[in-house]
């Protein structure tokens, strides 16, 4: 299955923001911003004729116009990519460098990952990634088991494990995405580490986990929410991105109907992440 590129042209973040939002409720699973230009990602199956009426009348609705698609074949994902990335550094007091196979490995003190796309999203590039992967660095995950929904390239499993995590189970409904998630998973050294499970959440139900990690956009995350909910232990963390800072109410109050407690959110270029915590006590009947 190939994918569509929709580019939205844009004023600012601002109005990239709000473009997103009304993007949303459509089956797009990835926004980036670049120079003026919303590109927005959609499985080419999805984009039929309902949904590009839909997303012209949804962007349409606020002043934004000229948007344009283009067809991405799986099989030129890889060459395109590589053409354009370039390596991603995340400052804090633990400081990380996402790259390609084929960059020079981060210097003495900086975690290295290394991320393969298959036509997987997940680079790094975006602010709820980047965010994503601070949280982890700074929420203790040493010795834990940790779910990542959505794993997309894997980078939120690799940097787990690489910051102390004893096992992750990384869940994607995409073959290619589980495919580049276990690709990155050998690339860093830590394949016997990371559980690739190609289907939806139904496949890890029943399960438990210390922490659940969760960079899929506000409306799966508010489906999802009950569910992480039971398969976190006492006291155990929920961290979820992929949605718009003025879309945070929807994913606190979710959390908040699933029993989880609200710990902290934060804000990067208009998009979102949050972290709540099983309260210790009584499990949600």
């Amino acid at each position: 299955m190939d994918y569509i590129e929709l580019s939205v042209p844009v004023a600012g973040p601002m109005q990239a923001e709000i473009a997103a939002a009304m993007l949303s409720d459509l089956p797009f699973e990835a926004f980036e911003e670049c120079g003026g230009c919303l590109k927005a990602y959609i499985p080419e199956g999805l984009y039929d004729t309902a949904c590009r009426a839909a997303a012209a009348a949804a962007l349409g609705s606020v002043g934004i116009t000229g948007a344009e698609s283009r067809r991405i074949a799986r099989s030129n994902w890889n060459a395109e990519w590589e053409s354009d990335f370039a390596p991603v550094d995340i400052d804090g007091r633990h400081p990380v460098r996402i790259r390609a196979v084929h960059h020079e490995p981060a210097a003495a003190g900086v975690v290295d990952i290394v991320v393969a796309p298959r036509m997987s999203f997940g680079t790094g590039h975006h602010a709820t990634t980047s965010m994503m992967v601070r949280c982890i660095s700074e929420m203790g995950v040493e010795g834990l088991r940790g779910l990542d929904m959505g794993c997309g390239t894997g980078i939120l499993s690799v940097a787990a494990v690489k910051f102390g995590a004893a096992a992750m189970t990384a869940v994607d409904i995409d073959e290619w995405a589980c495919g580049s998630c276990r690709e990155s998973a050998e690339l860093n050294g830590v394949g016997e580490s990371i559980e690739t499970l190609c289907g939806s959440v139904e496949s890890v139900v029943g399960r438990r986990f210390d922490f659940i990690l969760a960079n899929i956009g506000r409306n799966a995350v508010v489906e999802m929410m009950p569910a992480f909910a039971d398969m976190l232990g006492m006291g155990g963390r929920c961290v979820v991105s992929g949605f718009l800072a003025l879309d945070t109410a929807a994913v606190e109050a979710a959390a908040a109907g699933a029993g989880l407690e609200r710990e902290m959110e934060e804000e990067c270029d208009g998009w979102a992440v949050v972290a709540c915590r099983r309260a210790r006590g009584e499990r949600r009947r």
